[in-house]
């Protein structure tokens, strides 16, 4: 008897089921497969991380990884920056090793409290690049994706801008921007989110056509305002906006195309970029030459969270799906850095991020280092808080890449007390003849100079773009002394402080140096220098101990490194005055002069503002002093006037200002230049690539300038004082008497 035919859909269930089996079968082939190479990668590493070598097998050990490190670095390609990590984490891990089993015994309790401290903060250190390693090994690099040819298709969304005590000023490119954002209006609805309720901001709304929304209470600050502006909304999508960061016309196209194509992303982000200098830039003399502080994040740091679905919501510049956030409860008001915390909670729900590494907007970076440090107090803060109330290594919805990307940027907010410590650790020696690494100097220089060197080249060539060498020492050495207190104490109650606006549209009226905010630095300067008079009175008593010697002049090298870090950090509190009330941007595209007496000249700009233009005039013509001119700027075959009067004269360059213009004028002026699509584009070109020498020397050249500076402050300073000194009358003496 046969036995009866399957039907059909039998058939397809049978083959369905094999298939899943197959799948599932190949999926955990595939992770056996993973995880047996990663152990026995772990355990190869182990071993050449531990195995025991003489002083002259390491030296050659050392030198040949160190051959090699340069041989990869001449090579293009991201395998070859692979293979530079696992050198460097070789060197760094050989180094780690040693320090922790051979040169951690101490005999005197002074001894043992500088080395404890110093080798906690160098396996922070480590554990640090680690994970730096691995958050920006490879980097996702997206590209935009179209939207829809059909713009009936295209989502609705509301741009919100939030706002609190910035002037008008500040704020109206930024609206105008909006305004000119290339999208169909009737899906676009744009809101002006004041909570400083101020009368003038609701008549410029109401002029130029968008929405002036408040709400009777401060609560929760940023991510307040913005959860009161969710109630009365209704777009699809939310674009955020600080008050000061002016959105290109393509913004909305650029970034919308991925959320159409992945359902449960529900945050894109796009790079904070500044048009004006922030502090150490504008003091230092840096600007457009040395990447900022913030360009290592949003340049490579996002693009790498991108690779394992872990990028940030950085507060401004984004898109949010609304349906997502109104899930999680709005943008997160626990922690005082509610735009990451927010992307945590979206991202424990098993929604996507994504980051585009195309500047689609620009504002205005921290006038003064007080500014500058007050802001990333708060950040250090938030962080902080959220390691404490939310941390990612704990509760459920992450991977295990989301969960070190998160780690590592909360662990980086920890480096206050780790900065301190190298800042001081030689003066341990040189002061109380401490010896905190108990080892011959030669010996500590076969294992921590591979170690360091590794680190430089690698993260070198992994960072060129975005952060040169040995900068972030500065920056972490003038912000340090200022972390250390609230990271702390944000550990121990994580309650404690509060959300603080970052001022922008200041204006820095003339030098000085700012005595105040550099104490912490001159203290760490005196001391260091104190520590090398020590250092060599110190050689000259124990000349015949050549032990004592060379651990002195080890010590004395490490000082002098700090002293010049410090140089440097004292120069940044050095303010140089704001020429311009507003800041100018450099740009080259086409401009007609147009004369009271016909004449009309081709022209290109050099630079704009929002107070005129400046314009190279072709075969070194010159122009009079303050001649009557019409402007005229272009937006494809679009062309907008605008009257303005030489302000600046010199063959072949002419500097103009503004007169008075309408509304209509100033919009017309933000469109056709802070919002034009490739305003931000190109940046950086004409930087000189970064070397890890080439950084070294910069470094130590501002770091000469800036304690050579210090003494010519510190004279001007006291002449003032003496001269603005009251006199006593009374005291004063004549001959006849």
């Amino acid at each position: 008897m046969s036995a009866a035919k399957p039907s059909p859909e039998t058939e397809v269930s049978v083959a369905t089921s094999r298939l899943e089996r197959f799948v599932d079968s190949g999926i955990w082939s595939s992770r056996i497969v993973v995880v047996l190479l990663t152990a026995i990668a772990v355990c190869a590493l182990y071993f050449v991380v531990t195995v025991p070598l003489a002083f002259g097998q390491q030296l050659i050990f050392a030198t040949i990884c160190f051959v090699c490190a340069l041989g990869f670095r001449r090579l293009q390609g991201q395998y070859a920056t692979l293979v530079m990590i696992m050198l460097s984490v070789v060197a760094s891990g050989r180094y780690m090793f040693w320090r922790l089993t051979e040169t951690t015994y101490w005999e005197r309790p002074l001894d043992a409290a500088w080395g404890l401290l110093l080798v906690a903060a160098e396996v922070y250190a480590a554990l640090v690049l680690l994970l730096g390693y691995f958050q920006t090994a490879w980097p996702l690099k997206r590209k935009p994706l179209p939207l829809p040819a059909d713009r009936s298709l295209w989502p609705t969304i509301d741009v919100f801008i939030p706002t609190y005590n910035e002037p008008l000023s500040v704020v109206k490119p930024t609206i105008y921007a909006a305004l000119a954002l290339d999208y169909p209006a009737d899906k676009l609805s744009i809101h002006v989110l004041d909570d400083g309720r101020r009368p003038e901001f609701k008549t410029f709304c109401e002029e130029v056509g968008v929405n002036w929304t408040i709400r009777t209470h401060n609560r929760h600050a940023k991510a307040g305002n913005i959860n009161e502006a969710l109630k009365i909304t209704k777009g699809e999508f939310l674009a955020i906006f600080d008050c000061d960061h002016i959105p290109t016309r393509s913004f909305l196209q650029i970034c919308l195309g991925w959320f159409l194509r992945d359902k449960l992303l529900s945050m894109l982000q796009t790079p904070h970029h500044f048009f004006s200098p922030d502090p150490f830039e504008r003091n230092l003399g840096t600007f457009r030459k040395v990447p900022n502080e913030g360009e290592l994040f949003y340049g490579l740091v996002q693009d790498g969270n991108d690779l394992w679905n872990a990028t940030f919501f950085c507060g401004s510049c984004a898109v949010l799906r609304r349906s997502m956030v109104e899930e999680i409860g709005g943008i997160a008001v626990e922690t005082v850095t509610e735009d990451a915390h927010t992307a945590l909670k979206l991202h424990r729900l098993g929604y996507t991020t994504a980051y585009l590494a195309i500047p689609q907007a620009a504002g205005l970076a921290t006038e003064s280092l007080s500014g500058h440090i007050g802001q990333r107090i708060r950040w250090a803060r938030g962080m902080t808080q959220i390691f404490r109330i939310d941390n990612p290594l704990t509760g459920k919805g992450l991977k295990i890449g989301q969960r070190l990307c998160y780690l590592n940027g909360m662990l980086h907010f920890f480096y206050g007390v780790p900065r301190l410590v190298f800042l001081t650790a030689p003066l341990s020696y040189l002061f109380f003849g401490a010896h905190v690494i108990e080892a011959a100097a030669s010996t500590i220089a076969i294992f921590a100079l591979p170690h360091m060197m590794h680190a430089s080249i690698t993260n070198s060539r992994m960072q060129r773009s975005f952060r040169h060498s040995f900068w972030a020492e500065v920056y972490e050495s003038v912000l340090a002394s200022y972390i250390t207190a609230p990271t702390l104490l944000a550990v121990i109650n994580p309650k404690l402080g509060k959300f603080n606006v970052t001022a922008k549209g200041g204006q820095i009226s003339k030098d000085y140096f700012d005595w105040y905010i550099s104490r912490p630095y001159l203290l760490l300067l005196l001391l260091n220098l104190l520590g090398f008079i020590a250092g060599i009175v110190h050689i000259v008593m124990y000349w015949h101990v050549r032990s004592e010697v060379n651990t002195t002049i080890l010590n004395l090298c490490w000082t002098v490194y700090n002293m010049l870090i410090l140089g440097a950090s004292v120069a940044a509190a050095s303010e140089r005055r704001q020429v311009r009330a507003t800041h100018r941007v450099s740009m080259k595209m086409p401009v007609m002069l147009k004369f009271s007496t016909g004449r009309t000249l081709a022209c290109e700009t050099i630079d704009y503002s929002e107070g005129g233009v400046g314009v190279a005039l072709p075969n070194k013509i010159e122009v009079p002093m303050h001649e009557r001119v019409t402007v005229s700027l272009f937006r494809g075959d679009e062309e907008y006037a605008f009257p303005a009067s030489v302000g600046y004269t010199e063959p072949g360059r002419v500097g103009l200002r503004f007169s008075q213009l309408t509304r209509e004028q100033e919009y017309d002026f933000v469109k056709t230049t802070f919002a034009r699509a490739d305003a931000w584009t190109g940046w950086s070109e004409g930087r000189r690539p970064d070397t890890p020498l080439r950084g070294l020397s910069h470094v130590l050249l501002v770091g000469t300038r800036g304690i050579a500076g210090l003494f010519e402050h510190l004279y001007s300073d006291l002449r003032t004082w003496m001269n603005k000194r009251p006199v006593d009358v009374k005291k004063l003496k004549t001959k006849d008497q």
